[in-house]
């Protein structure tokens, strides 16, 4: 059984507000954190003097069946009929491994088709696939002719969307996505545009909170955003336009949001090689995005890391540090947005049993850095070295 001990590191482990000094020891066989250094042999010594840890990103909205850069697996491609599970399986592959690199050790799928985001993380949990643990959701659920029946389902009347929620979970989901208003990325509707009711979204949310999961919501126009929260979803996902009767609706509740600005700013910043419409559309909500992510931040509401990351242009590099950065730039403080990619998220997934902390007995999923996050956020977009239970990445 080898052990690694782990010295004189500055660690940010998710149960203060502040960085602190620690040593603590990774036992390889289990890939679990234990701090009772002194009673243990080890066979390995590392010292982190000078090193910031804090624990693996958690990310909660990916497509990872998506190329962002339409080269093998793209949305058009996923639309149009093209895809294969072959083609999709290995973009899966490939950002997953782009995410752990980059120090995402956990993600939630909103969206996926031929169920890969299942099948990945049933192999991921029986040891078979070195990538961040996946909690799935197969399809998403939208109305006909809804905003993301590419990489879902479509489903009208409660009936309908009870019946699919069942049968996602059956499949092996432990989310239920859900499409309460339309979007950017499909021309003919706005983000405003209201679109599964409340009482459909409703009667999927009852079925996943029967079995003890989750259910989320694109719900980027204020009315739908509303809906969603009335229904009970655990997550809000964009949350363009919140108003102060949204954000108090959040607040009461205790409802996530997981903001995904990178998603309207990678579209902004390729706005030259992007269909007209998409632009245009995401070009309008960015301000507003920016502002209502801010009031949220500072009124108290609980964020969670999320990119959207699949979308255009919208990579699985080093995104999800960059979208960090954007949730200073709105507004949140940078303990805000490392608490929203690490314990937030956890318990938003309902995985924080395991993971979203740095304490003895969770998995050791956790990233160094060469400087302090709450002193510049930044600082997790640079060099860092990673581990995903216990295990170095890079």
């Amino acid at each position: 059984m080898t052990k690694t001990k782990f010295t004189n590191a500055e660690v940010f482990t998710g149960k203060a507000d502040q960085f602190e000094r620690l040593d603590f020891g990774v036992d390889n066989s289990t890939g679990r954190f234990f701090f009772d250094v002194n009673n243990h042999n080890f066979t390995e010594e590392k010292d982190l003097s000078g090193r910031f840890v804090i624990p693996g990103l958690i990310n909660c909205h990916t497509h990872i069946i998506l190329d962002p850069f339409f080269k093998i697996s793209g949305l058009k491609a996923v639309s149009s009929g093209e895809a294969d599970a072959v083609r999709a399986t290995y973009v899966a592959l490939c950002n997953l491994q782009k995410s752990l690199e980059n120090g995402v050790t956990y993600i939630r799928d909103c969206g996926s088709t031929f169920n890969i985001d299942l099948k990945l993380s049933a192999l991921e949990k029986e040891g078979h696939l070195f990538a961040p643990g996946i909690v799935g959701s197969g399809p998403a659920i939208a109305m006909t002719g809804g905003h993301g029946v590419e990489l879902g389902i479509e489903a009208d009347g409660a009936e309908e969307t009870r019946k699919q929620a069942r049968k996602n979970i059956k499949d092996g989901a432990r989310n239920i996505k859900l499409m309460a208003t339309g979007g950017v990325s499909i021309d003919g509707e706005k983000p405003t545009d209201i679109q599964l009711t409340e009482e459909e979204l409703r009667a999927a949310v009852i079925e996943a909170h029967h079995k003890g999961y989750t259910a989320c919501a694109h719900a980027q126009g204020t009315e739908g955003i509303k809906n969603a929260i009335r229904a009970g979803v655990d997550s809000i996902e964009h949350g363009v336009y919140l108003d102060d009767e949204a954000i108090q609706m959040l607040l009461d509740s205790g409802t996530f949001v997981v903001p995904t600005l990178i998603a309207p700013w990678a579209i902004n910043d390729h706005a030259d090689v992007l269909p007209d419409f998409m632009v245009k559309k995401s070009i309008e909500i960015m301000d507003a995005h920016f502002e209502s992510i801010g009031k949220a931040a500072r009124a108290g509401v609980k964020l969670a890391l999320g990119t959207d990351s699949g979308t255009a242009y919208n990579n699985f590099e080093n995104n999800a540090a960059f979208e960090m950065e954007l949730m200073v730039k709105a507004g949140a403080t940078p303990l805000q947005v490392l608490h929203a990619a690490s314990r937030n998220a956890a318990e938003l997934l309902q995985i924080d049993q395991e993971t979203g902390t740095i304490e003895a007995d969770k998995l050791a999923d956790f990233v160094i850095l060469e400087a302090n996050p709450l002193e510049d956020i930044r600082a997790v977009q640079g060099a860092k070295t990673v581990y995903r239970k216990g295990r170095q990445v890079k």
